[in-house]
């Protein structure tokens, strides 16, 4: 069984080098892929002085380093950690273990049920993680703790089979809705989390990135839920033609004229909206279950391929 260590960096050179020895000694016989972004810092060269297999992504952005690891590496088990050492090594053992052994196609390094509200620094971090958690949890009837935490482990079906199409941080955010959406076994273990060492800069903008995950989760849950998100829109649609419909109705009733025809008008078109946007959903949601078989085809040929 091969398992190999992903880290994407952008200027890590105050942190690459603990956090790959903390992996060589976790997982000796792990192999430990950096994947340098365009570093400026000499973080690429410090890998390789550690014995790590550095590669390149020229391409700015999370999304796009990741892509290219899960695009080029095989291996039964990968553990994908941020090269900033705000991560222990040594969670990643039990999240080899349970991806080994079949327990789990997508382990999560829970942070948010263990130090990071007292570890993290950043003004607004902890809001946007919560309101992120509940707001997943709350679309897609699951459970989970920590929705944008960048360590995770995942088995060769969930990384063969997953297409990455962010190009930034809210990655994080697509991976855990691809997983809940596909049916794929979800474990959590609690991760110690530690803020970023001093003079060490983050990556992330809250606003920005804050804006690009939410983004993010509204087209997820249109994409993987039609049914649910136009029949959203249509019942707003429908409240807005009431408004507008039943004042008109009322005072017909009590006249026997009808005293504002254009507004009549706009309510029966704003009607006639809501019943076509509600008809999208349906059609969208039987295309949707037929991309969820194909899918499942895809996933038999990758297994068969992989034997």
């Amino acid at each position: 069984m091969k398992t190999a260590v992903l880290i994407p960096c952008y200027n890590e050179s105050m942190t690459i080098k603990k956090v790959i020895n903390d992996f060589q000694e976790a997982l000796p016989d792990a192999d430990i892929y950096v994947y340098d972004n365009n570093s400026a810092d000499g973080t690429d060269e410090i890998a390789k002085g550690e014995g790590a297999i550095v590669r390149y992504e020229y391409k700015r952005g999370k999304g796009n380093v990741v892509r290219s690891m899960f695009r080029d590496i095989d291996a039964d088990c990968y553990i994908l950690v941020d090269g900033d050492d705000t991560y222990p090594a040594e969670a990643a053992i039990e999240m080899e273990k349970m991806v080994l052994e079949g327990k789990a196609d997508m382990v999560i390094g829970d942070r948010l049920s263990s130090t990071y509200f007292s570890e993290n620094k950043r003004p607004f971090h902890s809001a946007g993680n919560k309101f992120m958690r509940k707001a997943i949890n709350i679309i897609f009837g699951s459970n989970l703790h920590d929705i944008l935490t960048g360590m995770r482990g995942f088995s060769y079906d969930f990384v063969k089979s997953y297409p990455v199409i962010s190009k930034g941080f809210e990655l994080e955010t697509e991976m855990s809705i691809f997983a809940l959406d596909h049916n794929f076994k979800i474990a959590e273990i609690p991760v110690e989390y530690r803020d970023r060492m001093e003079g060490s800069e983050s990556k992330l903008n809250t606003y920005s990135d804050g804006y690009k995950v939410i983004k993010v989760i509204i087209t997820l849950f249109r994409d993987t839920k039609p049914l649910a998100f136009f029949s959203i829109i249509t019942g707003i649609l429908i409240i807005i033609s009431l408004a507008y419909f039943i004042p008109i109705l009322i005072s017909y009733l009590y006249t026997g004229y009808v005293l504002r025809v254009p507004t009549l008008i706009v309510a029966a078109v704003t009607f006639l909206v809501a019943v076509m946007v509600f008809l999208s959903g349906i059609i969208l949601q039987v295309l949707k279950k037929q991309h969820d078989q194909n899918f499942e085809h895809y996933l038999t040929s990758i297994r068969i391929n992989k034997k």
